[in-house]
């Protein structure tokens, strides 16, 4: 690239002065500048689209990579597919000719239903009426108005 030094520069800028003129200097420097920016900005979307068309290229490679492994995969899968079919198959015509010369035996009926023959007088006493009474365990049921009746304050007097 071209090499700019602060010497150069001033060089350019004194040889400006004399050629164009004081007056006409800031317009053309105006000028001068716009042209560099715009410039620098085709510069930069060139790159740009450089850079988006490599970047397509590599996800176009990507997708084909990705879309052949895919194919090699759903044949690998249907190969064996293919395989567990005919495996099936010769399982399943074994088993049948087994099957053919094997007799079912007799209808068995289902059982009939048996009640679990629960005592709950068995299990209601199974538990001490001390250890009902220290862990607090109502063991008789209370009507409300004998609830109320134990329960009631004593009348002083």
């Amino acid at each position: 690239m071209i090499d700019l030094g602060i010497s150069k520069l001033a060089l350019i800028g004194v040889v400006a002065l004399v050629v164009i003129g004081p007056e006409k200097l800031p317009r053309v420097a105006r000028t001068v500048g716009t042209l560099l920016g715009k410039a620098q900005r085709y510069v930069s979307d060139v790159k740009a689209e450089v850079n988006r068309s490599m970047a397509m290229d590599e996800l176009n490679k990507a997708k084909e990579s990705v879309t052949s492994a895919a194919q090699e995969w759903n044949q690998s899968v249907n190969a064996a597919q293919e395989s567990i079919h005919k495996n099936w198959s010769e399982t399943s015509a074994d088993i049948l000719a087994a099957t053919q010369s094997w007799q079912a035996p007799a209808e068995i009926p289902p059982p009939s239903y048996k009640h679990p023959g629960k005592n709950w007088r068995l299990k209601r006493s199974a538990t001490p009426q001390w250890f009902k009474a220290r862990a607090g365990v109502r063991t008789k049921a209370l009507s409300g108005a004998a609830r109320v009746a134990r329960y009631r304050p004593q009348k002083l007097g």
